[in-house]
């Protein structure tokens, strides 16, 4: 009964505010949210006008007394906001560099001022001259299947180019730039008891929103080219200024561009129509960029699940706009290369496929970055890795030179082991609390590399089914970790009955949710002849573990005739011995050969061998001869 209500509430507002063209057929969401907003930008003051209509429908049993807003543009504000704070820098000298929004006037449905009831407050740290948490008091409770419409104009003034928005001349990137509702998480969705999710901004987070209805008219100088979120689907031009009408369904944020300097490209992934806008210098990288999103395409669809939307538009900025690059706004996301680029670096298609990929685990599924940051950057980090690999190469899909190549997976997994932090927190943390810059080794490379060994225990084909349940049973719903676990633990029984145990728990108790590391070692091999039976020989190899981790691995063992034999080793204990007899002595043996847990933070002690063998020597010494040559001409062409 309630849903059919909420139905014909979100039906009844819609037909409000919006026009009859739909982009899909079917609501791929409850729209819990939705906005209009008429935006006008002046690009002398760097000011965006806005006068927003705006709704929350309230989808909980409580009856709840306010709202509360995202002023996400107000960590700009002063270097006292939590986000600066938490930085340790200044937005600058200039007030020109700074970036603000101003409230012009709140009112609700019936026309009451809500100005009054408006005040600014910091849940997460308290910090009184942190402003990018707005809360207002309704005049009456929302009670259960109620929709409260509200009325705002402001002004956003725009920081210098940083942090993914801002000016730059006459570059503009506008993000986070218009009064944004938090979540409000009825009893029992993710770990609520019903309440207003609502978090500053801060320095090591980004955003957790519901699937909205957009309608946002934008107006600029008629010589700017503009993209956004939106589809466009009309535009006005008076000569001077022009107005574009934009809509977008079920995304959980709005943001766009306008630089009279973008070149705009066309091309289309089956359903999908895909916008390309790029300086003019760039043109040679047109088709890396095309070619980048349609391998996400094609590998998120056959391994997760289809993209929803009929259209993407991909920005790569600008010299001048390039601290806007690498940020992901599901329907829109910019990427990040440079005027010039060689054809062996791999740079401008790695950020491509990455925030693409956003679209799934930020977009799609909208996990909460601000408490749970690994489900998506760390799966998205995960994906990315894969998709790089599959595409340009397991060993090149970074740079791909003839002296010298490195993968995207090995660059990602270097970044870990070489972190002196990566056992002080683990990735069940807020993500401003991540100490001593751990923030990113943790939710983007840790997460990832436990992915692997996951995948590496269950299998390719079980992790795929896994990620496809996943985005089956949460897409637009707002999943937490233990809803993914959950997910684990039924298709890897159902793939494999209870051959990994009775769940995977003991999984992430270790690598989600515990801090040590993970170090396999082969100790010593011995072979002695045998007292009792002359001519055999009995065979001993020595293995350690000396991490925190108890993971399974396969032991590969060869002996000097030639054959080989695969040991399982469930990593459990300090020490473990094998033991053989026969005619034949081991003459080497290697800990998981085939690097399917890459959490081992050393690969080199994985393997020993009684056979001098000079050549990985050598081999290990050329390559290094051949980076320290390589890079100082890598940008050289």
């Amino acid at each position: 009964m309630k849903r059919c209500l909420l139905i014909l509430l979100l039906f009844q507002f819609l037909a409000d505010i919006t026009v009859a063209q739909i982009i899909n057929p079917v609501a791929l969401s409850d729209r819990v949210t939705g906005y209009k907003i008429d935006a006008v930008l002046d690009p002398s003051t760097k000011i965006v006008s806005g006068k927003m209509e705006a709704y929350w429908v309230n989808i909980s049993d409580d009856e709840v007394v306010d709202i509360m807003m995202h002023l996400y543009m107000n960590a700009f504000k002063s270097g006292n906001t939590t986000m600066y704070k938490e930085l340790g820098g200044l937005p600058g000298q200039k007030r020109e560099n700074l970036g603000w929004i101003e409230i012009l006037s709140f009112t609700g449905e019936d026309g009451l001022d809500l100005m009054p009831n408006m005040s600014f407050i910091s849940p997460d740290d308290g910090n009184p001259n942190d402003s990018t948490v707005l809360r207002v008091v309704l005049p009456a409770p929302a009670r259960p299947g109620d929709t409260v419409k509200i009325y705002v104009d402001f002004d956003t003034k725009l920081p210098l180019c940083t942090r993914r928005t801002g000016f730059n001349e006459d570059f503009f990137f506008v993000a986070q730039w218009f009064p944004k509702f938090g979540v409000y998480e009825p009893a029992g969705m993710r770990y609520s008891d019903g309440a207003w999710n609502c978090h500053q901004f801060h320095a090591n987070s980004e955003f957790y929103s519901n699937h909205s209805l957009y309608e946002v008219n934008i107006t600029a100088p008629s010589e700017y080219v503009v993209g956004s979120c939106g589809l466009l689907l009309s535009e006005t031009d008076d000569g001077s200024s022009k107005t574009g009408r934009w809509r977008a369904e079920d995304i959980v944020d709005f943001a766009w561009t306008a630089w009279p300097g973008y070149e705009v490209y066309s091309d289309k992934w089956n359903h999908v129509n895909i916008s390309l806008l790029i300086p003019a210098k760039r043109s040679k990288q047109v088709e890396r960029q095309f070619n980048a999103v349609k391998n996400g395409l094609e590998f998120f669809t056959e391994n997760v699940g289809r993209y929803p939307w009929p259209y993407i538009t991909v920005v790569d900025p600008p010299t001048k706009g390039q601290a806007s690059g690498g940020m992901e706004y599901t329907t829109l996301f910019t990427s990040q290369s440079s005027d010039f680029m060689p054809d062996y670096f791999y740079l401008p298609e790695m950020v491509t496929v990455h925030e693409f990929g956003h679209a799934y685990f930020m977009g799609i599924l909208a996990t909460n970055e601000f408490e749970e940051p690994w489900m998506d950057e760390g799966m998205n980090t995960f994906f990315e890795q894969r998709i790089m690999d599959h595409y340009w190469g397991e060993r090149t899909s970074m740079i791909n030179h003839p002296v010298f190549g490195i993968s995207d997976k090995m660059t990602g997994r270097i970044a870990y082991v070489a972190s002196p932090s990566k056992s002080f927190v683990s990735n069940n943390e807020y993500s401003w609390n991540y100490p001593n810059e751990t923030y990113s080794i943790m939710s983007y490379m840790k997460a990832s590399l436990w992915l692997y060994s996951l995948m590496g225990i269950v299998g390719e084909d079980t992790m795929n089914n896994i990620f496809r349940e996943y985005y089956n049973r949460w897409a637009f719903k707002h999943p937490c970790a233990t809803d993914f676990i959950d997910v684990v633990n039924d298709v890897v029984s159902k793939d494999h009955g209870d051959k990994f145990g009775e769940n995977m728990d003991w999984f992430f108790g270790q690598t989600l949710y515990g801090t040590g590391v993970c170090d396999y070692e082969v100790v010593d091999i011995r072979n002695v002849k045998s007292v009792l039976n002359p001519g055999w020989i009995n065979s001993t190899i020595f293995l350690s573990n000396k991490g925190d981790m108890c993971l399974p691995v396969e032991v590969l063992v060869g002996f000097d005739d030639g054959t080989e034999v695969v040991e399982q080793w469930d990593g459990k204990g300090e020490y473990k011995e094998l033991t053989f007899s026969g005619e034949k002595k081991v003459e080497w043996t290697k800990i998981d050969p085939d690097y399917k847990n890459r959490l081992d933070i050393d690969f080199i002690n994985n393997s020993m061998s009684l056979k001098r063998d000079k050549i990985p020597i050598r081999r290990i010494t050329d390559k290094i001869m051949m980076a320290i040559q390589f890079f100082p001409f890598c940008f050289l062409g």
